[in-house]
């Protein structure tokens, strides 16, 4: 059970990709309508599937960390991203969900939740 990491800086997203290895990124901004909707699904897919060091589950406000809205080249919100190890990945075939999409969403939580499972389990 982890909470939701609110990533602020550059610096503070390479510190997380450091020191997990699967990470998934909502980027959302306070004005966005779609954004507060899609967000307690989002909270609740990180308690659910979230393993400390394993798979975390971030949010960047465009607004307040434009560099890394820029970096990823994110235009739309809300957009979730994925990674493994720092790079960004497709999962389930997707690069990226645009748009507040639970069930994307949640099949995507559901296939990174059981990558990261294993990679626990095989860490013990």
């Amino acid at each position: 059970m982890t909470e939701l990491q609110h990533v602020n800086s550059t610096a503070e997203l390479q510190k997380l990709f450091s020191s997990t290895t699967y990470v998934a990124v909502d980027f959302f901004a306070d004005w966005c309508g779609p954004c507060k909707v899609i967000a307690p699904v989002y909270a609740n897919l990180a308690k659910k599937h979230g393993i400390p060091g394993v798979l975390a589950f971030a949010k960047v406000n465009v607004d307040e960390a434009q560099d890394i809205a820029a970096t990823y080249g994110v235009s739309a919100m809300p957009t979730f991203m994925f990674f493994k190890d720092g790079k960004q990945v497709a999962v389930n075939g997707q690069p990226m969900i645009r748009g507040a999409d639970p069930r994307s969403l949640s099949s995507a939580a559901e296939k990174l939740g059981g990558l990261a499972k294993k990679r626990a389990e095989a860490a013990q």
